[in-house]
C-alpha cells in the first residue's frame, strides 16, 4: 500500500466547466481536471505523491488519512436556535421526531 491510498480521491463530472474535476480533500489545496476520467485519476494520484513529498520536505505532519475511515452514524451539528425551532415544527407536523425528520431531509438532500 502506498501512502497515497490512505487519502480519499474524488473524480466526478462538472456540468459548470465541462470536464472531470480531481480533489483530495483535507490534503491538497486545489485539485485536477480534464475530459478523461481515468487520466484525471491518474494524475490526482501523482498530485497526491508530490504533496506528501512537500509536507515531508517541509517537516509538517500529514493530514489524518481519510480513505478507510470507519464511521459511527453519530455527529453533533450546532444550527442555531430559529433553525432548531423551525426543524421541530416541521418533524411535529409530519409525526416523527426530530432525529429521523433530521435524516430523512439529509438522505433526501444529498439523493440517498
Amino acid at each position: 500500500m502506498h501512502k497515497r491510498d490512505q487519502y480519499l480521491k474524488i473524480v466526478e463530472w462538472s456540468d459548470e466547466d465541462q470536464c472531470y474535476i480531481g480533489r483530495v480533500p483535507g490534503l491538497a489545496l486545489g485539485g485536477v481536471h480534464g475530459d478523461k476520467e481515468e487520466k484525471v485519476y491518474a494524475e490526482l494520484c501523482e498530485v497526491v505523491e508530490e504533496w506528501i513529498q512537500l509536507y515531508k520536505e517541509e517537516g509538517f505532519t500529514l493530514p489524518a488519512a481519510t480513505s478507510g475511515k470507519h464511521y459511527s452514524g453519530k455527529f453533533n451539528l450546532r444550527v442555531g436556535e430559529e433553525l432548531h425551532e423551525l426543524l421541530n415544527i416541521e418533524s411535529l407536523k409530519s409525526g416523527e421526531s426530530l432525529n429521523s425528520y433530521c435524516v430523512k431531509t439529509l438522505r433526501h438532500q444529498v439523493g440517498l
